[in-house]
């Protein structure tokens, strides 16, 4: 699916710019057509001295969240790119991490740092995954 989208009270506005693909195990497609709820998959990109990328699952997009539709348009898919910073610099071990208070990273030229590509996968009963460029 090409292009992004922004959140209003109808749904995902599509946007058109940028490369964008969903990859889906057989794995994670059963586990998306099992589910009653949508599955949120959060894309956070983590500034601060190191840069770190991670999936963040389950927790619903804010309401100026920009969707990224699944290339097949999953109807059990919600997918949205969150690129955050640290108020300070701080090197903290990894669950340390999940405590630090983040804010939203302004990018100027947002669409060049947007993902090209989500891989989801269903393993052992949770989902794990990938993004990238």
């Amino acid at each position: 699916m090409v292009g992004a989208g922004v959140m209003n009270s109808e749904g995902a506005v599509p946007a058109r710019s940028g490369r964008w693909r969903v990859e889906l195990s057989e794995a994670a497609r059963r586990a998306l057509d099992a589910r009653a709820a949508p599955l949120y998959v959060e894309m956070e990109l983590f500034f601060s001295c190191l840069i770190r990328k991670r999936l963040l699952w389950d927790q619903p997009p804010p309401a100026d969240a920009v969707l990224m539709p699944s290339s097949d348009d999953h109807p059990r898919l919600v997918v949205w790119f969150h690129p955050v910073m640290a108020q300070h610099c701080a090197l903290p071990n990894d669950a340390a991490l999940d405590d630090l208070p983040l804010m939203d990273f302004p990018l100027s030229r947002r669409e060049a740092f947007r993902p090209h590509w989500l891989r989801l996968d269903y393993r052992s009963g949770a989902f794990c995954g990938e993004f990238g460029w």
